[in-house]
């Protein structure tokens, strides 16, 4: 039996001993800085496509089957690669770039897939790639900048490379953490060139700061040189002070005795007038009793006598105004007043006399403009009745003219007839030749003269009728004496008496 749970626990710990070999042939651990890619069998991993075919493994552990799966590493570590590069600007100057990139592998794992693929067995060939790519693009922004440019902005020539190459960089799985342009060299001196006027600048300031700096020194030296016989003078000046205190105090010392004989005879001529002083101060205030006060009291009663009469008058004279001004405003209102009921009787006696002239205006007026109307009107009446009478005899006159001519006509043939007869009214002698036949030929000829006269009178009225004259029968009437006009002439008829 014990040797069954000997064989029995011997299987166990075997058991166990296999299955922990085999799950450290089976687990795998990525490491922080590392990616482990599994492949040989189909994965699904979030973020890559479908059917890729491995699986991404960072920052933990995973299960493999050997013999099945395979397993390696790519390296998340960052990579660096120095660039030198041979450049042609835009003005057409060779330089000479020098610099560094700082790469790495991304650490999402579109990245780690893009670059296992690319570089899972040539990790050591990634800076030499990153380099091609970094210099080629390089080489093309520096050919579109100025070495000016490039001097001055190095940021804008850093900017534009890493912009330029970010696509590239993603598609090889690659991220860019730094890129440092270290140095531009000019094997041609240009930029030494271009630094020539600068650094003549500089010299040339230089040389005026220092000649800047002697003058201030020389200035500080003069001044101290200065400074150092003030000294000396204020050292002279102290030193003969102290000698004339030196003698003052010698010589003082030697008159001590008279002195102070001097000052002795000094304090009793001080004393003395001290006691004058003090008796001359006792005589005045005896005078200030004795006089002053009681001529003082008297003033002041004779002031205050006055002051008290002054006040007095003062009062009485300002009653007296104030009475008289009073009765000069009583005086002043009664006369206001008086002004005042005389110019509104004023003001109401025009008005009433401005009143009565309107109103008698007014009235003229309406009577001239009742007569000029009533004139008007009797003068319009007029000539509309004759200017209806001319229509209707015009009218008449177009419609029938040769019935108006003869009304007219007949209403004047008195005068026309008399007119005809008039041409034989101043005939003295009349011989008349073939007896009637030349008494026939006569009447012939005055009948015919009249019938000239009618169709003379006809046109008159004609023109008339078409000018739009004025007129009436007599006028027509003297129109037709005017055609028929006598003449005074001699007549003679003989008879043929052959």
């Amino acid at each position: 039996m014990p040797m069954v749970v000997g064989v029995v626990a011997g299987a166990v710990v075997l058991a166990l001993i296999f299955i922990v070999v085999v799950f450290k042939l089976m687990w795998r651990v990525a490491e922080p800085n590392e990616a482990l890619i599994i492949s040989g069998s189909k994965h699904r991993t979030e973020g890559l496509e479908e059917g890729m075919g491995f699986r991404i493994v960072t920052g933990r552990g995973t299960l493999v089957l050997p013999g099945v799966q395979a397993v390696r590493k790519i390296s998340l570590d960052l990579n660096e690669t120095e660039l030198h590069v041979d450049c042609v600007t835009h003005q057409g100057i060779p330089l000479k770039v020098r610099g560094v990139v700082i790469f790495k592998v991304g650490d999402d794992f579109v990245s780690i897939a893009n670059a296992g693929r690319r570089f899972l067995d040539q990790q050591k060939m990634m800076a030499e790639r990153v380099h091609n790519v970094f210099a080629g693009h390089l080489r093309s922004i520096v050919g579109g900048l100025t070495v000016e440019d490039m001097i001055r902005d190095r940021e804008k020539l850093t900017g534009q490379t890493r912009a330029a190459c970010g696509t590239e960089m993603e598609k090889l799985g690659l991220i860019v953490d730094s890129l440092q342009i270290h140095e531009i060299e000019d094997p041609t001196g240009y930029i030494k060139n271009l630094a020539m006027p600068h650094a003549a600048a500089v010299q040339r300031d230089a040389r005026i700061a220092q000649a800047e700096a002697n003058r201030l020194a020389t200035e500080a030296e003069q001044k101290s040189f200065a400074r150092m016989s003030e000294a000396t003078r204020d050292s002279e000046i102290l030193q003969a002070g102290y000698q004339a205190e030196r003698d003052k105090a010698a010589a003082k010392a030697r008159q001590a005795g008279p002195l102070a004989d001097a000052a002795a005879r000094q304090d009793v001529v001080v004393q003395e007038t001290r006691i004058a002083e003090l008796d001359a101060l006792r005589r005045e205030q005896q005078l200030q009793a004795d006089v002053r006060k009681p001529a003082d009291a008297r003033a002041y009663e004779i002031r205050a006598h006055a002051e008290a009469e002054r006040d007095a008058r003062i009062s009485s004279a300002q009653a007296k105004a104030k009475e008289t001004e009073l009765a000069a405003a009583a005086e002043a209102s009664r006369v206001k007043s008086a002004a005042n009921a005389e110019a509104e009787a004023t003001k109401a006696r025009g008005a009433a006399a401005a009143t009565a002239t309107r109103a008698t205006g007014e009235a003229e007026a309406a009577a001239a403009q009742a007569k000029g109307l009533a004139a008007a009107e009797a003068t319009r009446a007029q000539g509309l009745a004759e200017a209806e009478t001319i229509k209707a005899r015009a009218a008449a006159l177009a419609e029938n003219q040769e019935a108006v001519v003869a009304q007219q006509l007949a209403e004047n043939w008195p005068e026309i007839v008399q007119a005809g007869a008039s041409a034989f009214g101043n005939v003295d002698h009349m011989v008349l030749l073939n007896g009637a036949d030349g008494m026939a030929d006569m009447f012939a000829k005055a009948l015919t003269m009249g019938g000239t006269g009618l169709g003379l009178a006809r046109q008159l009225l004609a023109s008339m009728n078409q000018d739009g004259a004025t007129g009436n029968g007599a006028g027509a009437s003297a129109g037709l004496n005017g055609v028929v006009a006598p003449r005074t002439e001699k007549v003679t008829v003989e008879k043929d008496e052959r």
